[in-house]
């Protein structure tokens, strides 16, 4: 399953941040950044569509290449 690192143009509650148990926050200055495990594009999608209903702006989507065997 590839890892996603999504970035946000704003800080989200802990209410919100309970909506994605898989992905983890990454606070930084002036950005949040959720990373971890998405299944598939239709996930994605639906991760995409609730930040847009909190009316979190979406900066940056990234997939993050999973490691080889001799990369670890």
């Amino acid at each position: 399953m590839p890892q996603m690192l999504i970035r946000l143009s704003a800080d989200l509650p802990a209410d919100a941040l309970a909506a994605f148990p898989a992905l983890t926050c990454v606070a930084q200055p002036a950005h949040t950044a959720l990373v971890g495990p998405v299944a598939d594009q239709e996930e994605l999608q639906g991760v995409l569509h609730h930040l847009n209903d909190l009316g979190i702006a979406i900066v940056e989507v990234v997939t993050i290449p999973a490691e080889t065997e001799s990369e670890r």
